[in-house]
């Protein structure tokens, strides 16, 4: 793995991230010759193949939600 210090990094971050990216290869960041953390590619991460309704049955209405909350007479912008 290949490793370079904070301060390299601060200075090259946006072109080291697209190192990273393009050859799928970890970076650790050192400090005084301390790791304190390591850059990796992102995962292949999957969507799901229909996302439309995935969330479906996960939430609950609780009372009504079609009548008003107020009055129109209690609204400012009503008068």
């Amino acid at each position: 793995m290949k490793e370079i210090a904070i301060s390299e990094f601060k200075a090259k971050c946006l072109g080291i991230l697209e190192q990273v990216r393009k050859t799928r290869s970890r970076i650790r960041i050192t400090r005084f010759g301390e790791p304190v953390a390591e850059i990796v590619p992102p995962s292949a991460g999957k969507r799901p193949a229909n996302w439309l309704g995935c969330m479906q049955g996960t939430g609950r209405i609780l009372g009504d939600i079609v009548s008003p909350v107020g009055k129109e007479s209690d609204w400012e912008a009503g008068r």
